[in-house]
This record gives C-alpha cells, structure tokens and sequence, in this order.
C-alpha cells in the first residue's frame, strides 16, 4: 500500500507503508527475532502498526497490535509521571529530600543520605556505579522496603551528582515513595492514575494475569545461536523500575498522551510545569563532538525516567526496556507529533535499528538502512567479545581443590541479599541464595579452588560464571568471589558486589 500524506507540517512527503512493512519483516528474520511488534503514531493517531514472527518458538500463532510484552524500563517514565501528578496535588516537591518520607533510606554516606532528594533518585546521580544494588532485587523474594534498607551497603563510584549512572535500585525507592506519600502500591497508582484514564485495558503489571488477558508473547533467551522459549519474571514487586506489560495498542495511547504533554481527552493529567521538569536535562552525558557519530548527535542526557537527545536536528525523547527474554523501546519527536514503539520477545537488540529507519523516512530525510548497519556492528561486537571465551581459555587442567570438599560447605553472607548455601551432596557442590531461589546451581570444579556455576534454570542474562573460595594463611574458607560475565544488551547483573564471607 502506497500513502501519500501530509506530516509535519509541509506536503507532499511519501511514505511507502508497503515498503515499510516488508523492511519490518525483513529485519525480523536478519535479525532472527521470535517475534516483533511496532506501531507508529502521528498527530494524535496511530497510522502504522506491524507485527512479524511469533508468539513463541516453534509455534505458528503470530502477534498482533493486542499482544502483551514486557516493556521493563519503559516503566520509568510512568513511574516519573506519577510523581509528577503527586507534585501536582502538593503532596510533596521534586526538591523534596527522599529521608522526608523514608527515614529509612541510606547510602553510602550519612551526609549524602539527608541531602538526597527525589529529582536525584529519578536521574540517575547518586554516585552509584552502573546497574549497581541488581543483585538485591533480581529473582529475589525480598520487599521493596527491605530492598531500599540494602542500598546503604553499595559503595560509591563517584561524587554525588557529579556524574551519571544508571540505577534501577533508585527506581524502587521512587516506587516507594508513591507507596507511602498515597498509601497504596505503584502497581494501583499506575492503574488508577494512566492506564484508566488512557483507556489501556490490556495493560497489566503482573505476569500472575496473562492468562486473564490472553494473547502475550513468550520470552527467549539466546544459547547456541537458537531462541529458547523461557518463563516470565514476575516485576510487580519492584514495578516502579520496570513492571509493565503492555501492548502496541494500550502504548499508542501512552504515547499520544506524552506528545499531547500530558493531556488527555481534553484533560491536564500533567501540567506544563510537570512536562518541562519530566523533559528537562538533569544529568548530562558526554558525546564525542570531535568524531561525526550515525545519527548527528549533538547532546545526549536523562531527564526524569526518560532520555533526551537530538536525532539529525530534531528533539528526541525516548527509552528502552531490557527484561528476561524481551527487549522493546518507546521514541518520541514531539515537535513532530511522532511516536515509534518496538516491542520483541527476543535477546537481540534491533530497537534502533527499526526506530531509526522509521524516523528517516517519516522526517523526510535521506534512508539509512540502519537494519544491514547496526545488524553487522552487532555480530562485530559479539564476535569481539572475549569476556568469556577468555576465562575458559585460561582454565588449567589436571588441577584439584586445596581442601575436601566439607571445607567449602556451608552458610556465607552477603550484607546484599542475604545468606548464601554453599550446600555439599555427594561429591558435587551447589550453590543456593536465601532470596534468590531461581538462581541455584550445581557447582562443577573448574581448577583449584575455582568451581563452575552450572545453573538450574536457563539464564538469559549470563551463559557463563564461576566461583572462588577465599582461604586464609591457615587455609580456613573465609569466603567466596563471583565471577559472572553478564552475556545479555547491557550488561546489568552485577555479582561481583556480593562479596559473601563465610559465617558457620
């Protein structure tokens, strides 16, 4: 199907929907996606959807504009918007210091910990490292408060506010503070404050109603080179950072919303004040001027649960979600009225690639196939990945532990989530968490006191992990190292925090 329309505000830009269908599917398979669903809006409406592959593995049922995903951080900026409408009704200030509300909040410094307001935890300026306190929350059974109480264990990577790293952990606490201030969870506040008012009807925050709904993709993780179907995580706990579950149809309207600033059905749900701070730079990030980069990026920064940057000349704002086995992504030019959500069920990451081409054509500006572009310096990167071939090729063989295995058994802490099992059966090791049952494992000697983590269940986000004994000068075990290269988009799970010490 051909269209030819008016956008933005000049006639006569031709936009080939056939074109851009078949490059959608095209992309889907060059990718080797399970399944992929897109769907455009412009000025109030949505004018494109696509939907290609699977719901799962194997199976025949395709996706549609209905289909639920899981569009993990995606969440923060409904999370951000309903902070928003409590500043709104007076119930607290984006200055606002987070102890006002959780005496229990505490960091790394006693002095950082007052000073702390809500602005920071919602861009990401704290001082902690990237991705730091996962390991607190994830496959974890612990409560959100008592995963906020863990933060005060995390070190410092650099001066606060002096730089930018993203924490989910900070989102949790947001999440938090929307519990307290109004008494009721973020999984009600979010339905009671968008998506009633929106009208998305499908969008859920638990796993625990897909089958109430119907109609929702199976995740996939990557091994050998093949999707492998997996189950859902349940998020609800820690939803503020990432809970969502939603579809092409109900995230048009989230967008359409967003590109109208928060009005709705001829009704404010944020004011002009509350967009501006939303999409207001907070952290800066640094761009490489000196070097022309694929989308002539001049500027790049987060703002309060979303993204800001430029997109050859034109304002974007946007984010992306990674979860187990899905990766999706939400961009906006608002001057243009233009909104592009991609939604997979896959572990390859192809959200620019299609928002990219998208974006090109829409604003009439010279096509890239950025799908053959990005699709190559993805396989370069994964081909240059030595993270774990390298361990593997500096195993020693014919080696043997420095101890009888009873040494290694036992109960060991970690200050971050918890005890851990060192649990010996027969002549194998395994390894169990306190909170985290889905991460147990067998351990496998490796060489010395090193052990292999062979786990239970499959793993989208690490293929490959180990663990060391630490041995004092009397070679009693007084604890233990991670060593779990993460092997998903972004590098999240961070083990190496843990440190846990051996306590009987």
């Amino acid at each position: 199907m051909f269209v030819s329309i008016t956008l933005f505000g000049h006639s006569g830009t031709n936009v080939d929907f056939k074109q851009l269908d078949d490059y959608y599917a095209k992309m889907t398979k060059d990718w080797d996606i399970p399944g992929v669903s897109i769907g455009i809006v412009h000025d109030g409406k949505m004018i494109f959807t696509g939907n290609y592959g699977v719901l799962e593995e194997g199976k025949n049922t395709q996706p549609n504009e209905n289909t639920l995903y899981a569009i993990a951080s995606n969440s923060k900026a409904f999370t951000s918007a309903i902070i928003g409408m409590l500043v709104q009704e007076g119930k607290l200030d984006w200055n606002d210091k987070v102890r006002k509300y959780l005496p229990y909040f505490e960091l790394y410094d006693p002095w950082l910990s007052n000073e702390v307001t809500v602005r920071d935890i919602l861009s990401h300026r704290v001082g902690l490292a990237e991705f730091s306190g996962d390991m607190i929350w994830y496959k974890s059974d612990l409560t959100s408060e008592e995963i906020v109480k863990r933060a005060k264990f995390l070190p410092k990577a650099f001066n606060f506010r002096s730089g930018y790293a993203y924490t989910n952990l900070m989102y949790i606490t947001a999440g938090e503070l929307i519990k307290k201030i109004t008494g009721k969870s973020w999984s009600v506040n979010v339905k009671e404050r968008i998506f009633m008012p929106l009208g998305m009807d499908r969008t859920i925050t638990s796993p625990k109603d897909l089958d109430r709904k119907g109609n929702y993709a199976t995740p996939h993780m990557r091994k050998d080179d093949k999707n492998i179907p997996i189950d859902w995580e349940d998020w609800e706990e820690v939803g503020a950072l990432g809970g969502v579950i939603s579809s092409v149809n109900d995230l048009s309207k989230w967008m359409i919303f967003n590109l109208k600033h928060g009005v709705w059905n001829n009704v404010a749900l944020l004011t002009k004040e509350t967009r501006n701070m939303l999409w207001t730079a907070h952290t800066n990030l640094i761009v490489d001027l000196t070097v022309p980069n694929d989308s002539e990026r001049h500027f790049d920064a987060y703002g309060l649960g979303w993204v800001l940057r430029d997109y050859r000349g034109n304002y974007f704002v946007g984010h992306e979600g990674g979860y187990d086995g899905m990766i999706t992504a939400i961009s906006l030019i608002p001057d243009k009225k233009l909104g592009i959500v991609v939604l997979t069920n896959g572990m390859r990451n192809l959200n620019m690639a299609a928002t990219n081409y998208a974006l090109d054509l829409f604003l009439g500006l010279p096509a890239k196939d950025w799908s053959k572009d990005l699709l190559e310096k993805a396989n370069e990167k994964q081909k240059a990945d030595i993270r774990i071939s390298s361990r593997k090729n500096r195993r020693v063989l014919d080696t043997k532990p420095s101890l009888p295995l009873e040494k290694y058994a036992g109960t060991y802490k970690s200050e971050l989530c918890g005890e851990i099992y060192i649990i010996r059966e027969g002549e194998q090791l395994r390894l169990r968490f306190e909170h985290s049952p889905n991460l147990s494992a067998a351990l496998r000697h490796w060489h010395y006191d090193v052990w292999e983590i062979v786990w239970d269940r499959k793993q989208p986000l690490f293929r490959f992990g180990t663990v060391k004994f630490i041995t004092d000068n009397n070679m009693e075990v007084k604890g233990i190292d991670f060593d779990v290269p993460a092997d998903d988009w972004n590098d999240t799970v961070i083990f190496d925090e843990l440190k846990p010490h051996k306590i009987r």
